[in-house]
């Protein structure tokens, strides 16, 4: 997907704690083409997903500052917002079976850019087909 493609599957939220990280990760998503917004906790998140419409897709770190993690933000966008694709990372918390929610994925970190955005990608289009 050109940057073109990107722009027709909406904008990114890119969700984690630690501020270089995410703005790393939101500097890779830009760089493919995609519309992005940022947020530093599960709270921030769903605060900007209850006020869009334009949020495609979320890519969230699992360990996160406050009550609810990545795994927690996860379950709430498959319940609320079916539609949107998530991509969950970690370095050092890896799911286990059943711990992501259907049609989730995940990435462990360090990852490599093309590979966060092709497994996006990937989550993008299968959304679109279900």
């Amino acid at each position: 997907m050109g940057s073109e493609g990107a722009k027709r599957a909406g904008a990114v939220l890119i969700v984690e704690g630690e501020p270089l990280v995410r703005a790393v990760a939101a500097d890779v998503f830009m760089d493919f083409g995609y519309r992005v917004f940022e947020a530093c906790d599960v709270a921030d998140a769903l605060t900007i997903l209850e006020g869009r419409d334009d949020i495609a897709a979320v890519f969230t770190d699992i360990e996160m500052p406050g009550t609810m993690n990545g795994l927690d933000l996860a379950a709430a966008i498959r319940q609320r917002w079916s539609a949107i694709a998530v991509l969950v990372t970690s370095g050092r918390v890896y799911p286990g079976a059943g711990m992501l929610p259907v049609s989730a994925d995940f990435i462990p970190k360090p990852y490599l850019p093309s590979g966060a955005i092709d497994k996006m990608k990937a989550l993008l289009v299968a959304d679109r087909h279900e």
